[in-house]
């Protein structure tokens, strides 16, 4: 293939995750126009290292040019290391140069209006890379994709991520998923947020003890929403998750091709205590859900507490405020004590970030020298705060110095940025001076959750001042080989280059403490050994240990340069660009420069999106009826309601106006008979501009019957004549056992609010695989293995994992299925008597020794006769307790809504 001239170019910056997305123009003529007939995504993984290929191919349908673009999600630790084209025949290649190389490139092209940045950050972990290109008629072109990254092991698993949105049929769409670890694979599991049971069969996935291979591969049919329609139903996430066996001596260094990478992961250690205080923002601007969140986060992680852990808090605004005079420890009363302290926490005032964090450091250093911290203990600092400091000092500069020297290298200091308004460079440089990380939250409605994941990374030492050793004429270029903490569910990763003519074996020890006491790990690896093991398999990719260690030394290169003092960041900094340039790794020092056909836009150059990048304020339009018979546009409203002989609704947080034809339909008021004022008037409120209308409502609505009700319940009695029960709660009643099943080795429970008529959350607990679901009306979340993952009702789901497969459907209908067991499934059902709601199915496999409060029917249940008075009555024997049974009509909630009128036998409980 020809390979043309490199042009005027732009350059690409990108870090990346594992997605694959061809987006074409938006009007659908064009589109159609744009044909992608082959979409293919080929990922390798050797020993944690993935290095992913990503190939698109597009035929321009049209008799006229039409414009294709590449677009595709990244994750913000990888590396691109390669991007082409390929028109027609001829090769377009990316050219990896030194960012400043290339700003002049940069600057004319955004002189000229083109569009110069082709990264943007577009989620919590990604990034968008997108490049478009003239095609004409009847031509192809191929877009191809490289980027490696080293899967971090977080809570115990290790995550591959890749993202498939082709936005239209693929004749040929195939993913190929190969991993190879010489320790072992211990488990895997897949999850796809946009799988279907047609697109399941594609899936495929084999297994043996140091490889597995998944494949998905599906038809054009099975891509298909419909029969009828031409839309495709491949638009989410998909997910491999695994770990690897761990040997006794906790590590494994394993060698290719003259480099080595050692890990570190021993998982029989036992918890060292804590000493930690939680320093929160109370500031004005965490007013609202922020604290709210806040709270709810650190009420469960006060429960977290181990009893031989010691705490404290502190609150600041304008001031700093702690809880206690002096750390305590954290047993169940002082536990108790603290939640009702976080409770209580009102958000005001200003942001003295430097006094409080001194006040910590103080509360630590007085408890070290009156010799009130447990031997062998460690010491944690956790910030979170949501904007930058402005009260006290407010010199950013000053405050890093400030704790930098109170903390003197004897804590670990890890910073907590809520939203995008907080300066996350400050927090960094300030944790990572202080021997910790920083974090950014997300605003939304997992925030609390987030808050958790954060602190169930750091809840578990294991081990503390950790140094690895190997012998001095066996390696050199070792990575960093010194660490301050060893969390539980984490991994230590040193890599290096053996000497010429290094021995043989190569030994390697990691030394630590452990509770006070000094601690020795040994183990070693035959060279020759090595070299075969990784030669053999051919789906691996060869000399991936060598970059392996590139990476890795870039990436702690890069964050040593937050923190550095001039002279010494120039220093890293030219190490980090020399092995970016020599290994092709488009990173924060370098850029790549793609080139284009002649007559187009001659090259494109990106930029990677900087972590403090804001986002837009947010508009939210609502509706208020108001007294007079008007209704108002305006932001954050009043409670609502509507006098006279019309209807009353509350609402806490508005009504959005495009809710508004649906409300004035369920109450017999048609459009024509809202009589609109004159043209709306702006007025300022607090979220921007808003506007007052007013529309006169004539006539009076007609009486509305009451709707038939969902019931909070629908059992299913196996072995019944009779049809299901439907089963409401009355009597008062929070926490519910609802069913427990031993046997099966599963829970459920909920808490019932009466005066509501429904369920604040549901939770189904499995002992075999050990996994908890919690459903509340916002989201379900699933822990396992102290990882949350969350997500929003009627996200699709397809999670598949040894034991239990967890799916969600468009419905929001999701089912937890299990061989040979009883399927349990949740739901948020929105159509009348909105809520949570509880679906059974299997039920005839419940044991014997089922209970609960839903659980004693599937136990001894005698039906009575008709009652002679009204057949429509009978009475229910369980377990020789008489409940009265009425038949009623209700809405099957298993059912989209509105539903399915169904006539059933009611319990009230």
């Amino acid at each position: 293939m020809e390979t043309p001239a490199p042009g005027r170019t732009h350059s690409v910056v990108l870090v990346l995750l594992s997605l694959a997305v061809l987006h074409t123009s938006k009007a659908q003529k064009v589109q159609n126009d744009i044909d992608i007939y082959s979409l293919t995504v080929d990922s390798k993984v050797s020993s944690r290292f993935a290095h992913t290929v990503i190939t698109s191919r597009v035929v321009n349908k049209a008799d006229a040019v039409r414009e294709a673009t590449f677009q595709m999600e990244l994750p913000k630790k990888a590396f691109i290391t390669n991007f082409s084209m390929v028109i027609d025949g001829v090769t377009y290649p990316g050219n990896i140069k030194e960012k400043a190389a290339a700003q002049e490139q940069y600057s004319a092209a955004m002189a000229r209006g083109e569009s110069a940045g082709l990264v943007t950050a577009t989620g919590r972990k990604t990034e968008q890379f997108q490049v478009s290109v003239s095609v004409a008629p009847a031509a192809k072109v191929t877009f191809e994709l490289v980027y490696e990254e080293l899967l971090a092991r977080h809570l115990g698993v290790y995550e591959l991520l890749l993202k498939v949105r082709p936005q239209q049929l693929v004749k040929h769409l195939q993913m190929d998923i190969h991993i190879f670890e010489p320790e072992g694979i211990s488990f895997l599991e897949t999850e796809s947020t946009f799988m279907t049971n047609e697109l399941a069969e594609a899936l495929t996935t084999s297994q043996n003890k140091t490889k597995a291979h998944v494949r998905f591969k599906p038809t054009l049919s099975q891509q298909q929403k419909s029969p009828e329609k031409q839309d495709t139903v491949l638009d989410g996430n998909f997910i491999v998750r695994y770990d690897v066996d761990r040997p006794v001596s906790g590590g494994s260094i394993q060698i290719e091709n003259g480099y080595f990478v050692h890990y570190f992961a021993p998982d029989s250690l036992s918890t060292m205590p804590k000493n930690v205080i939680f320093v929160i923002d109370k500031s004005g601007s965490m007013m609202g859900r922020k604290i709210k969140q806040t709270q709810e986060a650190l009420i469960k992680i006060l429960d977290d507490l181990s009893p031989h852990d010691q705490f404290n808090l502190i609150s600041f605004s304008a001031e700093a405020t702690k809880w206690k005079p002096l750390l305590v420890p954290a047993s169940t009363e002082n536990v108790n004590e603290a939640k009702s302290y976080a409770t209580g926490i009102r958000a005001q005032g200003g942001t003295n970030i430097n006094d409080a964090m001194l006040m910590a450091v103080q509360l630590l250093e007085k408890a070290n020298r009156e010799e009130l911290l447990p031997a062998g203990s460690i010491t944690l600092i956790i910030l979170l705060t949501d904007g930058d400091p402005t009260a006290g000092e407010t010199d950013p500069l000053k405050i890093q110095e400030n704790v930098r020297k109170a903390v003197n290298g004897q804590h670990s200091l890890f910073c907590l940025g809520f939203g995008f308004d907080v300066s996350y460079a400050f927090l960094e440089k300030m944790a990572l001076e202080n021997g910790g990380l920083a974090r950014r939250i997300y605003e939304d409605s997992d925030s609390a959750l987030q808050l958790q994941d954060f602190y169930q990374e750091v809840a578990n030492p294991l081990m503390m001042s950790v140094a690895f050793e190997y012998p001095s004429n066996a390696v050199e270029s070792v990575t960093q080989d010194a660490f301050r903490v060893f969390f539980k569910g984490s991994e230590l990763v040193v890599a290096g280059k053996l000497r010429d003519h290094s021995p043989d074996v190569l030994s390697a020890q990691v030394r630590g403490q452990l509770h006070g006491e000094n601690i020795t790990f040994v183990m070693e690896s035959h060279v020759a050994e090595q070299e075969e093991m990784f030669r053999g398999p051919k789906y691996i990719f060869h000399s991936f240990m060598e970059r392996l260690w590139a990476y890795l030394t870039i990436q702690q290169l890069l964050e040593q340069m937050v923190s550095a003092l001039d002279a010494e960041k120039q220093a890293l900094e030219a190490r980090a660009l020399s092995l970016s340039l020599s290994y092709s790794f488009v990173t924060p020092l370098t850029s790549m420069v793609i080139t284009k056909p002649e007559g187009q836009e001659q090259s494109q150059v990106a930029e990677k999106p900087v972590e403090d990048g804001g986002c837009g304020s947010r508009k939210t339009v609502c509706v208020n009826f108001v007294k007079g018979g008007g209704l108002k546009l305006l932001n954050s409203p009043p409670r609502l309601g509507v006098p006279g002989p019309w209807w009353v609704a509350g609402s806490s947080d508005g009504w959005r106006a495009c809710h508004l034809l649906r409300i004035l339909t369920a109450f017999s008021l048609s459009v024509p008979e809202l009589t609109p004022a004159p043209a709306p008037s702006p007025t300022s409120g607090p979220g921007g501009a808003s506007y007052d209308m007013d529309f006169r409502i004539k006539g009076n609505t007609p009486a509305v019957p009451a709707p038939i009700q969902a019931p909070s319940v629908i059992l299913p009695l196996p072995g019944q004549s009779v049809d299901q029960l439907c089963v409401d709660f009355r009597r008062p009643q929070e926490l519910v056992n609802l069913l427990s099943d031993p046997d099966q080795g599963v829970e459920v429970t909920g808490h019932y609010e009466t005066a509501k008529a429904c369920f604040s959350w549901i939770e189904v607990t499995f002992e075999n695989p050990q996994l908890q679901v919690h459903a509340s009306p916002e989201h379900v979340v699933i822990t396992r293995n102290r990882r949350n993952s969350a997500y929003k009702w009627k996200e699709t789901l397809y999670s598949v994992m040894p034991g239990l497969k967890v799916t969600m459907d468009k419905a929001g209908l999701l089912l937890l299925s299990r061989p040979d067991r009883v399927t349990i499934g949740l739901l948020f059902w929105d159509g009348p008597g909105k809520g949570l709601r509880l679906l059974l199915q299997d039920t005839d496999r419940f044991s014997s020794h089922v209970s609960g409060t839903l659980g004693q029917f599937y136990q001894d249940v005698l039906w009575g006769p008709l009652d002679t008075a009204d057949d429509r009555k009978r009475t229910l024997k369980v377990q020789g307790r008489d409940y009265s049974a009425t038949r009623e009509l209700k809405l099957d909630y298993q059912e989209s809504p509105p539903g399915k009128e169904i006539s059933c036998w009611s319990v009230e409980l």
